[in-house]
């Protein structure tokens, strides 16, 4: 039983709840001032917890994937990782592993896709970072060996991991379904994490002295998709999508970059970037490069080109429905705007997982091969 599994969760839950009506219907005999009547209760009281606690981080670590198994929780994942070379690997691409997608003859890449574990490097940011890549099964189907694919970037959140995007919010197995479906069209899904300097938070910024991590997703990483895949060259071939930190880096980077991105996604994005510990300082004093970064003001500043944003929130229990609301005004055709506002659910991978679908529909509407 994993460490992520409903089992095992369910489990901890049971556990949890039998140990609390034992420690009700126990309470009286141990009311005494006995040792053992008084070792009971410390026993019971701290089982209870114990398994209630339990329960409630194995949730909290099947939502996020802190921890992937028993062995990465205490520490004894230590073993190295090993470097594969595959012919689909490319200068600037290096593929590491491949993994099927858990449908029936998933092991044929042509019925099931092909999940690729890259090493990807930028070659004008000198930035080197892990991800995934989804290629759906269309990719591998001879009738459609000629075929250039429409392609997304997929962003998580800080400081979160691009396994969460398979694992925790279940992109390629949505974008298979969907597809199956006739819901949307194959696509390719480029899934990483913002974070390429670990473990700085870098928001997506050319920091001045520091990492160049706009530079890296707005040019490298495109140019490195087109240099390896079926993906055109041209704005309409390619989406950028996020949720939170990944979400604010979508909307910025296709702001400012139009001629790359066709449509950029936005899951819970806010529109101005912290200043707190985990960043640092991002601008070194630079007002021009700290308004560069505000979303508001670059979708403001933006000549309209036809970009189409999607960006979402709830009337309960996300912090950023004002912004959301001044982004919507502030897009001007022929650019185009839409969004997706819940009645409630707060800033995680749950409201998220609702979003995903129809964004997923969304974007197919706005990129094409």
């Amino acid at each position: 039983m994993g460490l992520t599994s409903n089992t095992v969760l369910a489990l901890a839950i049971i556990a949890g709840v039998l140990l609390f009506a034992a420690t009700v219907w126990f309470w009286p005999k141990l009311s005494g001032r006995t040792w053992r009547a008084f070792a009971g209760r410390i026993g019971l009281l701290l089982a209870t917890q114990l398994a209630l606690f339990s329960a409630v981080g194995l949730a909290a670590n099947k939502s996020f994937l802190f921890y992937g198994s028993w062995a990465d929780l205490v520490g004894k994942e230590t073993s190295i990782g090993k470097v594969v070379d595959h012919s689909m690997s490319s200068k600037d691409i290096k593929v590491v592993d491949k993994q099927k997608l858990d449908v029936p003859g998933g092991g044929k890449p042509q019925v099931g896709g092909q999940i690729l574990k890259v090493s990807i490097t930028g070659q004008k940011s000198k930035i080197t970072s892990p991800g995934y890549v989804w290629l759906p099964p269309e990719y591998f189907q001879p009738q459609h060996k000629d075929e250039n694919f429409p392609a997304s970037i997929v962003l998580t959140g800080y400081p979160g991991t691009a396994e969460n995007l398979i694992k925790g919010l279940d992109y390629p197995m949505k974008a298979f379904s969907l597809s199956k479906a006739g819901k949307m069209k194959p696509m390719i899904l480029v899934m990483l994490r913002p974070t390429v300097a670990p473990p700085r938070d870098t928001e997506c910024v050319d920091i001045p002295g520091g990492p160049q991590t706009e530079t890296f997703f707005a040019q490298d990483l495109p140019q490195a998709i087109q240099d390896t895949f079926r993906v055109g060259k041209e704005a309409k071939n390619m989406g950028f999508i996020g949720n939170s930190t990944g979400g604010y880096c979508a909307l910025k980077i296709a702001a400012h970059y139009p001629q790359t991105f066709g449509a950029a996604a936005g899951l819970s994005a806010y529109y101005e970037a912290p200043d707190d510990p985990t960043t640092g300082d991002l601008f070194h004093g630079d007002d021009k490069l700290k308004k560069r970064a505000d979303v508001l003001h670059s979708i403001e500043h933006k000549k309209p080109t036809g970009t189409s944003f999607l960006v979402t929130s709830s009337e309960t229990g996300e912090p950023n429905l004002g912004g959301t609301k001044k982004f919507i005004k502030l897009v001007q055709g022929p650019d185009r705007v839409s969004s997706i506002i819940l009645d409630s659910g707060g800033h995680n991978f749950n409201t998220w997982r609702r979003e995903i679908p129809p964004m997923l529909q969304w974007l197919s509407g706005r990129i094409e091969a």
